[in-house]
């Protein structure tokens, strides 16, 4: 008699790309990102079932890109995390690090003999980029461009949710990918960043339990939570709204 082939667990994995420009350190901003970590452990460690479909894994930006915290099982996770601002704004170096972390990080899962989901990758910045705009479109090509029929790309090219804390919408509308299903979220004018970023890190902490959830019961895996959820000083827009 056949035996049947175990199914392999699956996992949903998600990146914090954060801007840590010296610029962050206005109006309460490094202060606000630095308690998104702890806050986002802390709700997966009561959520252990999500915690266990979901990892999640830390980048931060400025002239350059480094990992903070490696793709884990972030409830988990005890080390003491702490950004602290640097330079300038380099999107390249962002969008570049996380397409070889992302590559990484997924090659090891399937070794490790996991399914796994499409990445998804939450981007902070507050303010424009200092690179290039051929540059940094060209690197944020290269991180989410894929022709299923040559294979020729990114296959493991994520979701991309950008977060605007002072960066502008026409630059925010350009990162979001796709572009028929995710959406960007901005600070209204005359708000404070620190506040705001706050918000915004509650909006991804919503997004990463409730696609755990969803993943974890068989539905689509990454959501985002509906616009009642926002708060007062943040602003959603798809891709069509900012034509």
């Amino acid at each position: 008699m056949a035996t049947e082939t175990p199914a392999k667990a699956k996992i949903l994995p998600f990146y914090l790309l954060i801007d840590v420009s010296f610029s962050m350190t206005e109006d309460g901003k490094i202060e606000a990102a630095n308690k998104i970590v702890k806050e986002l452990r802390n709700a997966l460690a009561e959520h252990p079932v999500v915690a266990d479909k979901v990892r999640f894994g830390i980048i931060d930006f400025s002239e350059d890109s480094q990992v903070v915290v490696p793709l884990c099982d972030l409830s988990m996770f005890t080390q003491e995390t702490s950004f602290a601002p640097r330079g300038g704004t380099s999107y390249v170096a962002a969008f570049n690090t996380t397409r070889q972390q992302i590559e990484q990080d997924v090659d090891q899962l399937k070794a490790d003999g996991f399914d796994v989901h499409r990445p998804a990758v939450f981007f902070i910045s507050d303010g424009l980029p200092t690179d290039e705009e051929q540059d940094w479109s060209a690197a944020f090509q290269s991180l989410t461009s894929y022709d299923r029929a040559t294979k020729s790309g990114f296959a493991y090219f994520p979701n991309v949710i950008p977060f605007g804390i002072g960066a502008t919408p026409d630059v925010l509308r350009e990162l979001i990918h796709p572009r028929d299903r995710s959406k960007c979220y901005f600070m209204k004018d005359g708000s404070n960043a620190g506040e705001v970023l706050s918000s915004m890190a509650q909006i991804l902490i919503q997004s990463t339990l409730m696609s755990g959830a969803s993943f974890g019961s068989g539905g689509p895996g990454f959501v985002l939570p509906d616009d009642s959820s926002l708060g007062e000083n943040v602003v959603v827009a798809d891709y069509e709204d900012l034509l």
